[in-house]
């Protein structure tokens, strides 16, 4: 059930130092065999607190979802039956170690369609787990990617895929996300169904993932056909990570198991003194600085949610505990009405230390410095995102700044086009291709690709300026792009699918000449609309994307220039995109750049950032 090398650890943790009796192994008592073991120096399980064995516990049992299951309907060798089930087709909830899982056959499209209809989850991607030999049957793998794929971390890894198995597992992507088996329980179902297995979140749409027995019979119990589960309490929930390889290396996209609590080291030059940064509203995250080292926690989900609100509020109760955190000050997101905003301004009040405000972009900016050891002086950030609060009261996301870690400004911006219906306009793409359209003066083409939706209404509210901000936004304008090529639903299902969708078909030409525009995008929609009648939506996409790399790369060497620098950051969640990412790079050849890795390039970096802002203005005070 464990190893004390690989785990588990931080998800029984209770409290430090870390023994037996401070994790949920606690409650198993030792047997004389594992006592004895335990007890000898020369023995390989000398003074390993997990230790277990099947006299000791914990127990494993599968049940169906009945409620209350039935006594005589557990099953009796747990992991034949739930392999028998899962052959069958059937959905089953699977306590693992940081939290349930649901499960089905990923080589069955029957069974995948009832876990996405059961969940409502039409098209977002679904992990995947299996031993590396059947991987390698489905999946392009480099020897880099056999490496992190076995790396202790265990990551989800976004892979290639070879088309053998279901579309209906990552629909219109050219990659899926694996990951290996990384627990006993998991290598021995996966050694009985002899096939991959889709292995997504246990959780309500939006909610944290589930963690206890009696809450997933609540509320997994109409997703489920029968839960596999054990009695080891989890102390804390850890999501499955997510990273990919890029031309230049390993990219965290979510920040999760086997990463953390692991810490970064603070760049040189700034204060060793104890701050606590709140990062944004998604893909929220807290980091903690303490001895020369920065502590980002675990992915804490949207805070939309007030149940993830709630679980944000314990983590950060919960590492200040176990990490004997005293914050001297604290950071958080310009945005006021931010949940973790609210927060850490309500903490620094009761603490009465002081509250250090950090505009979104520059976050992002500092993030990628400080990863890459930057030790000052001057850099230029290009920053890529779907929004963030700007100085000047509107939205941000395609931005050239200039700066260091205390202050940053902003040199250059996308053009702003309206953002009718505030929030809808993310999840409606459509919204964006119109202002896009109308601004470059193609009214006739928006109506013409936009027949059925209120234009007309959503025209008049942008031009009173209600519920319409104004907003620069890169991930904005790649959902323009994408709506105007049919590649987004007149609604998104979830968040990131048009843009992901245009990477995909722009991925098959790399190497495409970009249109040619300026920061302006408006004669970029001139060439797009020409190119409608005759030109393959794939070469349409591609020629955006590396049209966009290179407006942006142009605008910061100039700025480089201007400001008698060669340190250029790329971060912000558009550059999650491989092929933005290389192609920017490729544009700035020569120049240092510093590039998100080990901290996500979304918002689940903007708390190391924030915090380097906030160390850096203390020591400036």
């Amino acid at each position: 059930t464990n190893c004390t090398h690989c785990g588990p650890r931080f998800t029984i943790l209770r409290g430090l130092p870390y023994d037996r009796a401070r994790t949920t192994m606690a409650p198993f008592t030792l047997c004389p065999e594992c006592r004895a073991e335990y007890r000898n120096p020369a023995d390989r399980r000398f003074h390993a607190q997990p230790v277990a064995c099947p006299a000791c516990g914990p127990r494993l049992w599968l049940e169906p979802a009945a409620d209350p299951p039935a006594q005589d309907l557990i099953a009796q060798d747990p992991i034949a039956e739930a392999a028998a089930r899962l052959v069958d087709g059937e959905v089953l909830a699977i306590k693992g170690l940081g939290g349930f899982h649901l499960a089905c056959d990923a080589t069955n499209p029957g069974a995948i369609a009832i876990l996405r209809q059961r969940k409502r989850r039409p098209a977002k991607p679904l992990a995947l787990m299996a031993p590396l030999a059947v991987i390698r049957d489905h999946a392009d793998l480099t020897p880099e990617a056999e490496a992190l794929l076995q790396d202790p971390a265990a990551p989800i890894l976004l892979l290639a895929h070879r088309g053998t198995l279901p579309a209906s597992l990552a629909p219109g992507q050219a990659t899926l996300g694996w990951m290996l088996p990384y627990t006993p329980l998991h290598h021995l179902l996966l050694d009985a169904v002899r096939r991959p297995l889709v292995m997504t979140s246990g959780n309500l749409s939006g909610e944290p993932q589930v963690i206890d027995n009696d809450e997933a019979r609540q509320k997994l119990a109409p997703f489920a056909d029968a839960f596999l589960l054990h009695d080891r309490a989890i102390a804390r929930r850890l999501d499955d990570g997510v990273e990919r390889l890029t031309a230049r290396g390993r990219m965290v996209l979510r920040r999760a198991r086997g990463r953390t609590p692991g810490t970064l080291p603070l760049p040189p030059g700034l204060p060793d003194r104890p701050v606590a940064a709140y990062g944004g509203q998604l893909k929220a995250a807290i980091c903690l600085t303490k001895n020369h080292r920065a502590l980002l926690s675990h992915h804490l989900g949207d805070l939309d949610d007030a149940l993830t609100l709630e679980e944000f509020l314990k983590a950060d109760a919960d590492y200040a505990r176990l990490f004997d955190h005293r914050p001297q000050a604290i950071a958080i997101d310009l945005h006021p009405d931010f949940r973790a905003s609210r927060h850490g301004a309500e903490r620094a009040g009761a603490l009465g230390i002081p509250l250090v405000r950090v505009q979104h972009h520059h976050a992002h900016m500092a993030a990628a410095l400080g990863e890459s050891g930057w030790a000052g002086g001057t850099a230029v950030g290009i920053i890529l995102d779907g929004l963030g609060l700007g100085e000047d009261g509107t939205i941000w996301g395609g931005e050239i700044l200039v700066g260091d870690y205390r202050e940053a400004r902003r040199v250059a911006h996308l053009r702003n086009a309206p953002l009718p219906g505030g929030d809808r306009a993310q999840m409606e793409p459509w919204r964006n291709a119109l202002m896009r359209l109308d601004q470059a003066g193609l009214s006739d083409l928006a109506d013409r690709l936009f027949p059925d939706q209120p234009r007309d209404l959503l025209r008049l509210a942008a031009a009173r300026g209600l519920n319409a901000s104004q907003s620069a936004s890169a991930g904005r304008l790649f959902d323009a792009v994408a709506a105007i090529l049919g590649l987004a639903p007149a609604r998104l299902s979830y968040e990131g699918e048009a843009a992901m969708a245009l990477e995909t078909l722009a991925s098959r030409h790399p190497e495409e000449p970009g249109y040619t525009f300026d920061l302006d995008p408006a004669p970029l929609f001139h060439q797009i609309a020409a190119d409608l009648p005759d030109t393959p939506p794939d070469l349409i996409a591609a020629r955006f994307q590396n049209g966009l790399a290179q407006v942006f790369a142009r605008v910061a060497r100039q700025a480089a220039t201007d400001a008698g620098t060669r340190t250029i950051a790329l971060s912000g969640g558009c550059f999650q995109n491989a092929g933005l990412l290389e192609a920017t790079c490729a544009a700035l050849d020569g120049y240092d750049l510093c590039l998100p890795g080990e901290v996500p390039a979304n918002d689940g970096g903007l708390a190391f950032g924030q915090a380097l802002v906030a160390l850096a203005r203390l020591e400036s005070d």
